[in-house]
């Protein structure tokens, strides 16, 4: 029995990186072997087995065979027999497929130690095709790895895979996965370049990919198009280091743009309406989950009307803070707000540029807030149909001396 690491633990190491967990390949051995030595079993699929004291997991080495599309249309083979080269053949990516034995030495069969010197994404072999969630880990990859490239010949196998339909088979959650860990990534929209590239985009997000090609005028957006726009949106969201429901908010933020008239301005009732009927679409398709989900949709639908702030008066504040729930979940309407100024800095030369409807709507926020609910209610109590009216009125009474004070500054 040998036993090496294997994976992402030596790429990281190699690559001088924080090595967070560790997988390990066993040669040689048979699962009675891995029982007699205290090891405990967790594979459904293949034999899988936790180390009696650690809990990291031991993989026998393994041979498969595709008989199915999708990810999960395989079958495994395990037996002492199977050799180390063989079960690293299957790997994903060369950078993938270096093993370390415990002294140390390296097996790099398919030179994966060249391709992180040289930066490159480069499949191991035909196999790879077999499995659509490489396409997904490739692109989630690009978005952590932001020096590295896909080789043309990677990008070209990924093309045929997503022309052969094997995109289509994946199950939404897997698909949300690996989005969710991508967008977490340094620099997010380098995995959806890599999905535009290959096509996957337009069958996983055909909505985010109707925007390349929009249109928008130069007054509002200097880059014109509103793909780029987005990318620009979601990297700033990365560079803030916000949470990934700010990212996703900021992802998905202008989707309506990709049905409208491109050279409309935008309003409350157009693209930011249109968009939030897309989120949505979207959410349930990949089974967003629910903070993630509601965050994105207020943002898509509201996002215009934030950055229209200094234009609303008092009570269409206390309004959209009614429409947002911002009175019982105020922190996801200050979420709402960084995403929005992801939007408004997401634009060439826009970077360092101070979104000052932030501060101002979080002290209209804070304001409104301060209204004693409780007290209005008592005051009430024989009138108890006029408490939320007189609720609303206080609110608006406070909030317009936020709107008065940010006038009197301009002025």
């Amino acid at each position: 029995m040998k036993i090496f690491v294997v994976g992402g633990a030596v790429r990281d190491e190699l690559l001088g990186l924080p090595v967070k967990d560790h997988d390990y390949v066993v040669v040689g051995a048979t699962p009675e072997d891995m029982l007699a030595q205290g090891f405990r079993p967790v594979g459904k699929d293949f034999p899988v087995f936790l180390h009696p004291q650690t809990h990291e997991e031991y993989a026998l080495a393994r041979t498969e065979r595709k008989t199915a599309p999708g990810y999960k249309g395989f079958v495994f083979h395990t037996d002492p027999d199977v050799t180390l080269e063989q079960d690293l053949v299957r790997r994903d990516l060369t950078i993938n497929a270096i093993a370390r034995a415990d002294d140390g030495t390296l097996a790099d069969p398919f030179h994966g130690q060249q391709d992180l010197q040289q930066r490159v994404f480069r499949h191991v072999s035909d196999a790879f095709a077999e499995d659509p969630v490489r396409i997904l880990r490739v692109a989630r990859f690009a978005a952590r790895f932001t020096d590295f490239t896909v080789a043309p010949e990677t990008i070209a196998l990924m093309q045929n895979m997503v022309a052969a339909g094997e995109v289509d088979a994946l199950v939404p959650e897997r698909v949300w996965q690996e989005l969710a860990r991508g967008l977490m990534g340094e620099w997010p929209s380098r995995m959806f370049e890599v999905l535009r590239a290959c096509g996957a985009l337009a069958r996983i997000l055909p909505e985010l990919d109707a925007l390349w090609g929009v249109p928008q005028p130069p007054k509002y957006h200097p880059e014109i198009d509103t793909g780029a726009h987005v990318m620009m949106v979601v990297d700033t969201a990365a560079l803030e280091n916000y949470a990934l429901p700010v990212r996703f908010a900021a992802l998905l933020h202008d989707l309506g743009k990709g049905v409208t008239l491109p050279h409309a301005r935008p309003s409350h009732h157009g693209h930011e309406r249109l968009g939030g009927e897309l989120v949505e679409r979207i959410c349930q398709r990949l089974k967003v989950p629910g903070e993630v989900r509601d965050l994105a949709l207020m943002t898509a639908r509201e996002h215009g009307s934030i950055g229209r702030a200094f234009e609303l008066r008092a009570n269409a504040i206390v309004n959209l803070l009614g429409r947002c729930d911002a009175f019982r979940k105020p922190q996801r309407f200050i979420d709402m707000l960084r995403a929005t100024e992801c939007d408004y800095r997401g634009r060439t030369g826009y970077g360092a540029r101070q979104f000052a409807q932030f501060a101002y709507l979080e002290k209209a926020l804070w304001a409104a807030q301060s209204v004693n609910a409780g007290v209005i209610a008592r005051m009430f109590q024989q009138q108890p149909q006029r408490i939320s009216e007189a609720i609303y009125a206080t609110r608006v009474e406070v909030v317009d001396q936020v709107v008065q004070a940010q006038r009197s500054r301009s002025e």
